[in-house]
């Protein structure tokens, strides 16, 4: 059991993924089993109910809530217009009128003779779910909507913001541990741009406003989150964030160069179509953001479908505490007696080697798996 609790983080060059593509709620399912599908194609539709706004017609008009319908000039279900008269009342002979007119456009849902008031229902919102990647649907949910199956590569990230776009996958930097300024980023419209370390927030709205799909980064500082967003992030999930981009870090917070297997990866990847999700959830139901790129198995080439059991002499790990904090490594040895710490804490741990030739012992608790 210990590995029980051991994190992993996937980074694949080659694997079977499936998304599920489901409706907030009941609607249109227009993909079917069997049918190719693109990322950017339509599989399920409905529409969300419009917001309510309410018009107090009794104050409005100065009469009893029981004599609102009488005065009514639209009835329930009726379209009305933003400032269109829906009541009348007439007083002295008619000489006097006093009225009350839509506060928004939509139709008239509840004409109240208890409250006095009318309540207005806005149209309603269209919502369509896309495939999110090229692959086949392998399974639809009737009314909710459907799982696509693609193959590819599959790289998740530590930390994410924005939710889900598609565009060519393309390198900004030559090196993982290099930066690329601002002013440097070239076009990248519609384009997932891999920056390098760090992602500033100078880069990420200079990215934007070029109207890129997504920022791939090693790292990024909280002070840059922070000016991005306008405010603090909390533990919760990520991914629907208003910004207009996506923003995903291969290695954590700060300036972190991105691991060498990860950018030789996403070198290899480039030029191709790339979905993206920065949406990131650290509490139970890990979600991390991700990056697929939908292409053919090369020959000699295995696919890798889920994690393995635990850890394993020769497994890629990365080390999540200090003072390694970051580094890669190949796991050599995982002696079965506990040690003592420096807390006197008695752990199980492992030893590896890290990409700089060192040997280090670590607690198993202190590390993640990769998948490679």
């Amino acid at each position: 059991m210990a590995h029980a609790y051991t994190p992993g983080l996937r980074v694949s060059g080659f694997t079977e993924v499936r998304k599920d593509r489901r409706l907030p709620l009941k609607g249109e399912v227009v993909a079917k089993t069997g049918e190719r599908v693109k990322a950017e194609d339509v599989v399920a539709r409905t529409a969300l109910p419009g917001n309510v706004k309410t018009v107090n017609v009794a104050n409005l008009l100065s009469i009893p809530a029981v004599d609102v319908p009488t005065c009514m000039l639209k009835k329930e279900g009726d379209s009305i217009q933003e400032g269109e008269t829906i009541a009348l009342s007439k007083s002295l002979f008619g000489l006097f009128k006093s009225t009350a007119k839509a506060n928004t456009s939509g139709t008239i849902e509840i004409v109240s003779d208890i409250t006095g008031q009318v309540t207005l229902r806005e149209a309603a919102i269209p919502v369509e779910i896309l495939g999110y990647v090229d692959g086949e649907v392998v399974e639809v949910i009737p009314g909710e909507g459907v799982v696509v199956r693609t193959e590819g590569a599959f790289i998740q990230g530590i930390f994410g913001i924005g939710g889900e776009g598609v565009g060519e996958l393309v390198l900004a930097v030559e090196r993982p541990e290099d930066s690329v300024d601002p002013a440097g980023l070239g076009d990248v419209a519609g384009k997932v741009v891999v920056v390098g370390a760090h992602a500033s927030r100078e880069l990420i709205l200079a990215a934007r406003d070029k109207k890129a799909v997504a920022v791939v980064a090693g790292g990024i500082s909280d002070q840059d989150l922070r000016g991005l967003l306008g405010y603090d992030l909390g533990v919760a999930i990520t991914g629907s964030e208003t910004i207009g981009i996506s923003v995903i870090t291969t290695e954590g917070f700060g300036d972190l160069g991105i691991a060498h297997r990860t950018f030789d990866l996403l070198g290899r990847l480039a030029g191709k179509k790339a979905s993206v999700n920065g949406a990131t959830q650290i509490r139970a139901g890990v979600m991390r953001p991700e990056i697929i790129v939908p292409r053919e198995q090369t020959e000699g080439e295995e696919a890798r479908n889920v994690m393995s059991g635990g850890l394993a002499e020769g497994m890629v790990i990365r080390i999540i505490r200090e003072p390694y904090f970051g580094k890669l490594g190949t796991v050599t040895e995982l002696p079965p007696a506990l040690v003592s710490l420096e807390s006197e804490a008695k752990v199980r741990v492992l030893r590896a080697r890290l990409e700089s030739g060192d040997e280090v012992l670590v607690p198993r608790a202190n590390v993640e798996m990769i998948e490679s």
